[in-house]
């Protein structure tokens, strides 16, 4: 997988709201596609906030997450066209995780499935 660097700096707030829209046009809502960010990243609301009042670049919002979950490494499939689970750069990783996790709410997956519980 080439390696993307601009996604790397682009804003999370840029696209969070996106993930948003991706969830709403489907039946779910944002306190889901939260709550799936604070799985991933450890995050609470506060932090969240904190992270898109400031502007932090996808580099900064997850070498800031207080602790991203082990469960993670469950993640599997598809997306953008590549096997999240074989994708080699770290960064780009995290951020396909966290893209596979919202493809799969707007899916209509259960928050239990999502989540690995």
């Amino acid at each position: 997988m080439a390696t993307n660097t601009r996604i790397f700096q682009m804003p999370f707030a840029d696209v969070y709201p996106l993930y948003i829209l991706k969830a709403e046009k489907k039946g779910r809502t944002k306190a889901e596609v939260d709550e799936i960010i604070f799985w991933l990243t450890g995050y609470d609301a506060d932090g969240l906030k904190e992270q898109l009042d400031r502007g932090a670049t996808f580099t900064a919002f997850f070498d800031s997450a207080p602790k991203l979950n082990p469960k993670r490494e469950q993640i599997t499939g598809m997306i953008c066209g590549y096997r999240v689970e074989e994708i080699e750069d770290p960064l780009m990783k995290q951020i396909r995780y966290l893209d596979k996790l919202i493809d799969e709410l707007a899916k209509g997956k259960s928050m239990d499935k999502i989540l690995r519980a």
